[in-house]
C-alpha cells in the first residue's frame, strides 16, 4: 500500500444528497494527513471511512462557502475530544479571516488544541513540511478562492541490483543515503552509482473555479489532480454564471497541464447518474476517476 492516498469523504456540491455528502478530502501523506474543505458531516464521514481525526495535522480551505467549511467546527472539536495536542496548521484565503473567526467560535467550552492560522493570498508557498512543500494559486470563483498543491522533493531511488553487485547491504545503503558516499572494501562508492533520479510525487486540489490560469498552474505535471466538475457540458452556461467547471473542462485542464490522473468531484444535485461525467472528461484525458463517497484513490504508478 502506498504511503500517499486520497480518501474521498464527500462529493456533493452546494446541496448534499442521500448518496453524496458535502465536500471533504483527506490526503494521507505518510503518518500525517491533510484535510481539504471539510463540509457538513465530515466528522461522521471520517468515522465511516475508518480514519482517525487525530492523524490530521493540516487543514486547507479553498474558500469560505458553507459546503466547504461547515464541518470545520466539528472536526476541530473531535480533535479536542480525542485530546490531540500536536496542533493543526490551518491554511485559508486571507479575505475570509472574519468568517473563520465565526467558525472557530461556533462552540462553547475549553479548547486546548493548538490552531496555527496561516492566511494566504495570490501565488506562493504556504508551508515547507518534512515530506512536501505546500503551494497555493488563486482560482476564479464568486468569492476569493485558492487551489492547493503538495510537492514531494525530488530524490534518488535505490537500484537493488546495482547495490548487490557492489556488495552493499541494508546498513551500508542507509549510510550511503545519508553521507552521499562511503568506503567499501577500499573503494569509494557514490550514491549515484546505485541509484537513479526520481521526481517527487505531487497532488493538486482545484475546487470551485471557472477556467483560469491558476487551475492550469496547479495541475502542471501533477501525479493526481482532484478537480471540481459541478456540471455537464449541457449546462455550461450555468457553470459560467456560477464560477464552476464542467466535466469536459476538468478533462481539458488535466490534459493541457499534463496531469497524470484526474479525479472528478463536487457534483451538482441535479445529476443522480455520475457516469456521464467520466464520459465527458475522457474525451480529453485517459486516466479519469469519478469519485464516490468513501473511495480511496491511489496515485498512478510510475513507469
Amino acid at each position: 500500500m502506498s504511503d500517499v492516498e486520497l480518501v474521498i469523504l464527500g462529493t456533493a456540491s452546494q446541496t448534499p444528497t442521500p448518496e453524496r455528502n458535502h465536500n471533504g478530502y483527506l490526503l494521507r501523506w505518510g503518518p500525517e494527513s491533510v484535510l481539504f474543505d471539510p463540509g457538513e458531516g465530515t466528522q461522521r464521514q471520517l468515522a465511516r471511512a475508518g480514519r482517525s481525526a487525530s492523524s490530521i495535522h493540516r487543514i486547507c480551505l479553498t474558500h469560505f462557502h458553507g459546503d466547504h467549511t461547515f464541518g470545520l467546527p466539528g472536526v476541530l472539536n473531535r480533535l479536542e475530544l480525542d485530546q490531540v495536542r500536536h496542533g493543526v496548521d490551518l491554511h485559508y484565503p486571507a479575505s475570509g479571516e472574519h468568517v473563520l473567526g465565526h467558525l472557530l467560535g461556533a462552540t462553547l467550552g475549553e479548547f486546548l488544541v493548538p490552531i496555527r492560522r496561516h492566511p494566504a493570498e495570490g501565488s506562493g508557498v504556504a508551508a515547507i513540511a518534512e515530506r512536501y512543500v505546500l503551494r497555493h494559486e488563486p482560482l476564479h470563483h464568486r468569492v476569493d478562492a485558492l487551489g492547493w498543491r503538495l510537492d514531494e522533493p525530488d530524490h534518488r531511488r535505490i537500484l537493488p541490483e546495482r547495490a548487490a553487485a557492489l556488495g552493499l547491504s541494508g546498513p551500508d545503503i542507509g549510510r550511503l543515503q545519508t553521507a552521499g558516499r562511503i568506503e567499501v572494501d577500499g573503494r569509494t562508492v557514490a550514491l549515484e552509482e546505485i541509484s537513479e533520479p526520481r521526481r517527487g510525487r505531487s497532488v493538486a486540489v482545484v475546487m470551485d473555479t471557472a477556467w483560469c490560469d491558476g487551475a492550469l498552474a496547479l495541475a502542471d505535471g501533477v501525479d493526481l489532480l482532484l478537480c471540481e466538475s459541478t456540471f455537464l457540458s449541457g449546462e455550461e452556461d450555468l457553470a459560467v454564471a456560477a464560477g464552476h467547471l464542467t466535466a469536459a473542462q476538468a478533462g481539458r485542464v488535466a490534459a493541457e497541464a499534463g496531469a497524470r490522473r484526474l479525479v472528478l468531484t463536487h457534483f451538482s444535485q441535479r445529476y443522480p447518474d455520475l457516469e456521464p461525467f467520466g464520459v465527458e472528461a475522457r474525451r480529453f484525458h485517459d486516466d479519469v476517476v469519478v469519485a464516490r463517497d468513501l473511495d480511496v484513490v491511489q496515485l498512478p504508478t510510475r513507469p
